[in-house]
């Protein structure tokens, strides 16, 4: 369960909470049904929300709020969501959302979403569940609902707000109650406000009466409104003016509040020692930010006043929260000078609060509660917003780190130059989470062009030209060019060492990069013997269970598979998956990888049937989190199609593989390597179900692409022409496929020499075809 507090006190809502009820139980069986609360700023939508949810806790069996305002601070709720419901986070290519839809839709239990300050429909629209048996409670200012969902909540009925005054002060004095109440417009908030007030004083309400119709028109002499926000400016000050006088400091905690986020408010974060901070800042700012700072008791004490006086409320896991109309009213009532000065020392707390390292999944909470205080206050051009986007990258939300860069990156254009060390800094990242969105060849040609001028500006040894030129191999080997990525890395690991030391993690990075490149390239042993040196120093130095670590664990996994010994892979795999979850999440990408390569290294030490049903569940939570054409997503589909043939299936191998050779080829390209091999894999699986033309036609057209990408006589296209010398003998042809055996075998002796088993399997087909052909003694098909 996530939910806000429960309200201590609500008055005069019965018959609401008793509609709402109706409206999202109507029917009495399961099914979904939404009901959005509206009504003024301060009426009691959230409250009313709280109240139904604790009411009806026993009835379902997940309730959660979001805070719905920012579309960046709800996605990353939802991510929130998918961990809790072991279906982690992701925007776009990993899309939280649509996992989270997707397990409601299946929950065996009833369950509650809360969409909190909602603008309008629009806004909310895409996260909304579509099936499930649940119940869906917005709040919003917004009255445009569909037909059946709205439900207004008023502002208090006269009798009940004086009533209300009277039972919560202990104060008979009726004709006053009633006055009051008149002049507090039964708005929930300004009546909580004023309550509090008299409570905290010992004010009458008489007296109360007296003093806020002489501070109303003093507010409306300044041009305030007469309505709700007048009346909540006016009971705000009454307030404000008592604390100034007897609690200073509390004064000073509401004014930095606000210019935070209105929820959730993390004060544990922000309120600690940090001297540096009032530097700069006004002495009349700085006085009053330093106690909150530096004395933990001053801070307890401005907490407790500003709840005295229902200014702030507890929310979830020990923060605070804010009405909105009261940071108005604080933000409002301050000369402008000194508002600047406060929005200032909010950025500064805050964007001091946001962690150092994004990468590291301790931090991640740290992030996701300064998540919504960042957007609110920092600019977009600062360093806190970059850390908070490449928290988002790091953390799984990929496409929402590269939105968050563009902005970034448009900001730091816009007010440093375009070739500013800062703004070419937000450009390479911007292309990097670009790529890890699922376009690697735009992060490849993105930071092709970019290298040259960061190399110019900050030279060619800088960290920033470093880290660009990694990024830049990187993704010119995710791209398809595995020879390019290993060369460069090679090239840039070099100067690393000779930069940064042989046992930076900089340079153990550029070692891993290297190693898994030229794997790629085709020399698995290298690969696994640098993995082998790589991994035992990369514990030492950055830890056994560092996500980095556990990725070259991984890869060292792989490439041991690669190298010939597929039962130590799938027993590596089989260590490192545990930690990857204990450390990630159970649907990080990197976790999701593993599980991948479990489920190959399953099938490649002989147990086929379990490497499909691993990859079964494997591309089913990839497809759900990646999305359904993520690169990584399609990978799994097609190594799910290759394990389901080697299980017995080839028709069924041949149905997946139809269905994935197009989504490859849209996704990755026509020409990408991982095309061309499920564009094979689906040949040969045509021909293995039994239609031998078919899988002969489809090699026919594979063998020219083969040749024209990767070369006449490269391992790929010479695995291309044997499968269609192959099935073009088993579609008939046996003569046809004889000749084009006899114009392999010259390559492969050349190649491999001629006691190679390719090269011997090559003689035994041409021996094959010869005598299927009419002539040569007969041989079995290698």
């Amino acid at each position: 369960m996530c939910l806000g507090t429960r309200p201590r006190l609500l008055a005069g809502r019965e018959k609401l909470l008793a509609k709402l009820d109706v409206k999202l139980t109507d029917a009495g069986g399961p099914g979904l049904r939404t009901v959005a609360l509206w009504g003024v700023a301060g009426a009691g939508k959230t409250s009313a929300a709280m109240e139904y949810a604790h009411r009806h806790m026993a009835e379902v069996g997940l309730a959660w709020q979001f805070v719905a305002l920012d579309p960046a601070v709800l996605t990353a709720g939802f991510g929130e969501l998918a961990a809790r419901l072991g279906a982690r986070d992701a925007v776009e290519t990993r899309n939280p959302v649509a996992a989270v839809h997707e397990a409601l839709a299946s929950f065996r239990t009833g369950w509650l979403l809360i969409f909190d300050d909602v603008p309008d429909q629009a806004s909310v629209q895409a996260f909304l569940p579509s099936a499930g048996d649940g119940r869906v409670l917005i709040t919003s200012q917004d009255r445009h609902w569909p037909r059946g969902q709205a439900l207004e909540v008023p502002v208090l009925g006269a009798t009940v707000a004086a009533d209300l005054l009277v039972n919560r002060t202990g104060d008979q004095t009726r004709q006053a109650a009633g006055e009051l109440a008149e002049e507090l417009g039964g708005l929930p908030l300004a009546l909580a406000l004023a309550t509090a007030y008299l409570r905290a004083t010992g004010d009458s309400l008489a007296g109360y009466l007296t003093s806020f119709r002489q501070r109303q028109s003093a507010v409306l002499g300044r041009g305030e409104p007469a309505d709700y926000g007048g009346t909540v400016a006016t009971t705000w000050a009454l307030a404000f003016g008592q604390l100034e006088k007897s609690a200073p400091v509390a004064a000073g905690l509401l004014r930095l509040l606000a210019f935070c986020a209105p929820e959730a408010v993390p004060l544990r974060l922000l309120l600690r020692p940090r001297p540096e901070l009032t530097e700069g800042l006004p002495r009349q700012v700085a006085a009053a930010l330093r106690p909150l700072l530096e004395d933990p008791r001053a801070a307890k004490g401005a907490i407790a006043a500003l709840r005295r006086y229902s200014l702030i409320s507890p929310a979830a896991r020990g923060a605070v929260s804010v009405h909105r109309l009261v940071q108005a009213a604080t933000a409002d009532q301050m000369p402008a000078e000194l508002a600047q000065a406060w929005r200032r020392a909010a950025a500064a707390v805050i964007e001091t609060a946001i962690p150092a390292d994004p990468r590291q999944p301790d931090t991640w909470p740290v992030f996701a509660a300064l998540l919504a205080h960042a957007q609110v206050a920092l600019t977009a051009d600062s360093g806190g917003m970059g850390r908070i986007a490449s928290y988002l990258g790091h953390s799984g939300n990929h496409a929402a780190a590269r939105e968050l860069y563009r902005g970034v990156v448009e900001a730091r254009v816009r007010l440093l130059g375009p070739e500013h060390p800062h703004a070419l800094a937000a450009r390479a990242n911007l292309a990097y989470w670009a790529g890890e969105a699922g376009n690697a060849a735009g992060a490849r040609d993105q930071l092709a062009a970019l290298l040259p001028v960061i190399e110019r500006v900050s030279g060619p040894a800088h960290p920033g030209t470093l880290t660009a030129r990694a990024n830049l191999a990187y993704w010119a080997g995710e791209a398809g060019n595995a020879a390019g990525a290993r060369d460069q890395y090679a090239a840039l690991l070099r100067i690393r060492k000779q930069v940064s030391g042989p046992e930076h993690p900089r340079t153990l990075a550029a070692r891993d990069s290297l190693a898994r490149w030229t794997g790629e390239a085709g020399d698995a042993a290298a690969a696994r013997g640098q993995y082998a040196a790589l991994v035992p120093v990369m514990e030492q130095v950055l830890g056994p269970e560092h996500p980095d670590t556990l990725t070259a664990r991984g890869n060292l996994a792989s490439f041991t598979g690669e190298a010939g010994d597929a039962v130590g892979a799938r027993d590596r795999y089989a260590a490192v998956v545990p930690a990857m979850e204990r450390v990630l999440g159970p649907e990080h990408p990197d976790t999701l990888t593993a599980h991948g390569n479990l489920a190959r290294w399953t099938g490649e030490a002989g147990d086929a049937a379990g490497a499909r049903d691993r990859y079964a569940a494997v591309a089913t939570e990839m497809e759900r989190v990646l999305g359904p054409e993520h690169p990584d997503t399609l990978t799994a589909h097609g190594n799910l199609a290759s394990f389901t043939g080697e299980a017995g299936d080839a028709a069924g191998a041949q149905d997946r593989y139809a269905a994935v050779v197009p989504a490859m080829e849209r996704v990755l390209g026509p020409e990408h390597p991982d095309t061309l091999t499920a564009r094979g894999n689906l040949a040969q699986w045509t021909g293995q179900a039994g239609d031998a033309a078919g899988a002969r036609d489809q090699y026919a057209a594979l063998v020219p692409i083969r040749k024209q990408v990767s070369g006449p006589e490269h391992p790929d296209t010479l695995a291309a022409r044997g499968n269609l010398a192959r099935w073009t003998g088993e579609a008939g042809d046996p003569a046809e496929a004889r000749h084009q055996y006899a114009a392999l075998l010259p390559i492969y002796e050349r190649a491999s020499g001629p006691d190679h088993p390719e090269t011997q399997a090559v003689q035994n087909n041409l021996v094959y075809w010869t005598r299927e052909a009419g002539g040569g003694p007969e041989a079995g098909v290698g």
